[in-house]
Formats: structure tokens, sequence, C-alpha cells
């Protein structure tokens, strides 16, 4: 008789780090992008009003919470909503109310409205504010306010942006457009003559803290592989060269409404045609198509 198999031992997982558990958290982007808010409205000012903001916050949670549960027939996770609404809140620059619940409105909508093959293609908020820029540009501009002299705010946000996306394994994306932008804005200064420090100086500016930390690096609307993310946030920094030479005010934003796109859909079709070129050879081989 063969004796019963002894189970072997299940060792304990091991503890969690606290401060691990903390960054690998949900709720830590709305934290990070909640201190880049106070930070920059203590000290300098960025906001036309805490109600604006607020409002476009609440559109876009609103929002999100209605059409994800007509769309995919669930309560999604309010924390990418509230980004959206206050990248808006931030970014956005108006007298009017309305321009603020419709910005939100059509960040969230764009979510579930301008979709490929499942996929949305857009970042939201990008999206949303490249579209008032367009289109109600008499009623609306960005936020164009520098941080000034004082590098202390900067400092604290740089270094907890970077850790963060560290942890996430997505910092890669960040340095590339950092060097990248630097390094192009020196040989606009050759080109144009003006100080390589005013070409630069943009990056200090809170708008770029948002574009860096969470525009270009949203994990919804970046191709998946490393090397193409990094080709990407060049790709973007190039675009944005260009357009700041045809003295475009909102250079960066622009670039990634056209170029993170268009990196999804070439993504999309290389993946398919990849599948393509699969399917004969699993048609003739079977086993080849077994795990």
């Amino acid at each position: 008789m063969n004796s019963p198999a002894v189970a072997a031992p299940q060792s304990a997982p091991p503890p969690r780090v606290l401060w691990k558990s903390v960054l690998d958290s949900r709720f830590t982007p709305p934290v990070f992008i909640t201190l880049i808010l106070l930070v920059g409205n203590l000290s300098f000012g960025i906001l036309e009003s805490y109600q604006k903001t607020l409002l476009a916050i609440g559109v876009s949670i609103a929002g999100e919470m209605i059409l994800g549960r007509i769309f995919l027939d669930k309560w999604p996770h309010p924390s990418s909503a509230y980004i959206t609404g206050i990248s808006v809140g931030i970014l956005l620059r108006s007298p009017a109310y309305w321009t603020y619940a419709l910005c939100a409105a059509l960040s969230i909508t764009s979510k579930y409205a301008l979709r490929f093959r499942g996929r949305h293609i857009w970042n939201p908020s990008n999206f949303g504010i490249c579209a008032m820029l367009f289109l109600a540009s008499d009623s609306v501009a960005g936020l164009s306010i520098q941080w000034g002299n004082n590098f202390a705010s900067l400092v604290v946000i740089w270094v907890l942006g970077s850790l963060i996306l560290w942890r996430a394994r997505r910092f890669h994306i960040t340095a590339v457009y950092v060097v990248s932008f630097i390094a192009l804005s020196l040989v606009r200064a050759h080109i144009t003559g003006d100080p390589w420090q005013a070409e630069v100086s943009p990056i200090t500016g809170p708008m770029y803290q948002l574009f860096i930390f969470f525009m270009i690096t949203d994990p919804k609307t970046t191709v998946r592989s490393r090397t193409g993310q990094s080709i990407v946030a060049f790709a973007i920094a190039l675009v944005e060269f260009f357009m700041r030479l045809d003295s475009s005010i909102y250079a960066p934003l622009y670039a990634l409404f056209w170029v993170g796109p268009a990196a999804l859909l070439i993504e999309m079709w290389l993946d398919a045609r990849r599948k393509r070129a699969a399917a004969p050879v699993a048609t003739l081989n079977p086993a080849a198509a077994r795990p």
C-alpha cells in the first residue's frame, strides 16, 4: 500500500513593508497630485479658485461613475476621475464655471466614446484641455505660471514623483522626456538666440509637473514595451521642440495629443499584423499553438 502523500508545509508569506504598501496604493497618485495643487496654490496661486477645481473634480467623478455603470456595468474606482478633475482645475484658466464643468465632462466622456479595439487612446485630461483650447479659445487659456526662484517646492514634488514612478516602473518615461526636453531646449536656444535659461525654465512650471508625472506616464494610454515608451517620450519632446520654434504656447499638451494616440494605433496595428502572420503557422502545426 502506498503511503499517503504528506503535504509540504507552506511557508508564511513575507511581511509587507508598510511604505511599499502605501506607494502601491491606488490612492497614492491622488494624494500626490493634491500635494502639487496645495504647494502650487499656497506658494504661487496657480488656481483660479478652489470652487472651480472642486466643480471639475465633482463632474469628473460623477461622469466616471455614470458612464462606467452604463458601459462597463460596474462602479469604477474614483481615483482616475479625481486625477482628471484636479488636472483640469489646475491647468485650465477661465473666468467662467461652465468651462471647467465642460472640460471635465469632455475628458471623462473621451474614455468611453473615443475607443479603438476596447481601449481609449487619449489621456483624458489632455484630450479635454486641448479640445477646450481648440474649440473655446475665447473663453479659456492654459496655465503658464512658473515656480519662480523658489526651488524648495519643486524639489519636494520631483523627489516624491520620481519615487512613485520608480515603484511603478515608469520613471524611465519621465527621465527620457526630461533629458530630451533639456537637450532640445539648448538646440532651440542656439537656433533662436534666446538665453538657454529661458528655453529650459518652462520645465520648472506646475503645468510640467502634471505633464511629466501623470499625462505622459498614464498606463492606460501608453504603449506596453519599455523601449517603445522611451521612444514615444522622445517623440513627444521632439514634436514639442518644433511647436515651440513656431511659438506654440501649449506645445507639450498638443505634442502629447498627437503623438500618444498615434503610438497606440501603431502598436495595435503591429499586434494585429503579428497575429495574422502567426495564424497560418498555428493552422499548419496545431501543436505550435498549444502553450
